[in-house]
């Protein structure tokens, strides 16, 4: 019996096996790379190991110790210019001119007589700077918070404590703020449009029901390339929705639909509504219509019915389609790409382009996480709400 009780369930083991590892590979490993790579920067320690050691045990107040000098002209005559360029790329983000620092201190360092090693400070200025050194610190690696704190505008200072890394300015931010409200309001229109229209499918028969639904589907099944490229000769200044204003006499010039926050909520809209519908719709259909014609007829109102006995019940169906709706359009890149200006950009368009543009993973993988971070966040504070008003699953 024991036997027989095992082998079911190493057959069930083999059975979930290739869904575990399909997830493994598509799920979890990239999730893990991106939480890896917003902490990882080696790229100081694997062009000047001597430096970073030296840097490492440096409080990073005022200048550091001869030693660090000495290791760091060391490191630069012996490293290997495709390790230096990485370096340079990585320094960089903080300070342009580290490339042609860097550049121009190993040229010297070569050109001097074999045997001696100049003093850094005389060969540049730079080199007498605090900030020159607590940038190198902050990259002596392998592991750190500089990309974290950078997507979030903040910087490690060794003397002043984290601060704001652009005085007056917080361009992440800012990008993270618009993102966030561009998905609530798309999450809450897409509520508000789905809600009448499920409350109406949910009433209907099963033909008429599956009919109406099947007009859903047919734009969720088209691609979101063309559903966009269709709102551009929609939204345009001669395009179909301001002729027909114009013609009607509601307007006496173009409104400028396109390349605006409203076309890009617009189309953002029409793409995530079957998303609100399907959950809301089946939450609805759950619901014993009799509860709410007892309601009725015990002297309720309609008003009082529907928010005492109607919306609890449909309440799950709505956090879900609001939830996924909200944590969805957080990764939109096309639509707002091709439909919106340059600010009203989403986080997803600045992750390609520190991906794909300048390489900088490390920030992408941060603005990346904190994406993540924020959805786990909702889901727990959308359980929480339902267990706590008592129509969550148990």
């Amino acid at each position: 019996m024991f036997k027989g009780q095992r082998g079911g369930l190493l057959r069930s083991y083999a059975l979930i096996a290739p869904l575990f590892l399909f997830l493994l590979a598509t799920f979890l490993l990239p999730v893990g790379m991106i939480l890896w790579r917003s902490v990882f920067d080696p790229e100081l320690r694997a062009a000047l190991p001597a430096t970073a050691v030296e840097l490492s045990s440096w409080s990073g107040q005022g200048l550091p110790p001869a030693a660090a000098y000495t290791a760091l002209a060391g490191d630069l005559r012996n490293v290997d210019g495709a390790s230096l360029a990485s370096l340079s790329r990585r320094l960089s983000y903080e300070n342009p001119g580290f490339r042609a620092l860097l550049q121009s201190t190993k040229r010297k360092l070569e050109a001097a007589p074999a045997g001696v090693t100049p003093d850094l400070a005389t060969l540049d200025p730079q080199w007498r700077a605090n900030s020159t050194w607590q940038a190198m610190k902050r990259a002596a690696g392998p592991v750190g918070t500089f990309h974290i704190l950078s997507a979030l505008d903040l910087r490690r200072n060794y003397e002043t404590g984290i601060g704001p890394a652009r005085p007056g300015a917080a361009l992440y931010r800012s990008i993270i703020l618009r993102t966030f409200a561009i998905a609530s309001t798309t999450a809450v229109l897409a509520l508000v449009l789905a809600f009448p229209l499920c409350a109406f499918l949910a009433r209907q028969s099963d033909r008429v029901r599956n009919l109406l639904l099947l007009m859903v589907l047919l734009p969720f099944w088209t691609s979101i390339l063309v559903r966009t490229t269709a709102w551009l000769a929609l939204l345009q200044d001669r395009g179909v929705i301001n002729t027909l204003l114009m013609e009607m006499g509601l307007i006496d010039q173009p409104m400028k639909l396109l390349y605006n926050r409203i076309g890009v909520i617009t189309a953002l809209v029409h793409v995530m509504l079957p998303f609100m519908i399907f959950p809301l719709l089946a939450s609805m259909r759950s619901i014993d219509p009799r509860l709410f014609r007892a309601a009725l007829s015990l002297g309720a109102t309609p008003l009082y019915a529907f928010r005492r006995v109607y919306l609890p019940q449909v309440m799950p169906g709505v956090m879900a389609g609001t939830l996924m709706v909200f944590v969805v359009t957080l990764g939109f890149y096309v639509t707002p790409m091709l439909v919106g200006g340059p600010g009203d950009q989403m986080i997803s368009y600045y992750i390609a382009l520190y991906t794909t543009g300048t390489l900088n993973w490390g920030l992408a993988s941060s603005l990346g996480l904190i994406l993540l971070v924020v959805t786990l966040l909702l889901y727990a504070v959308q359980n929480a709400l339902l267990r706590r008003s008592g129509v969550g699953v148990r």
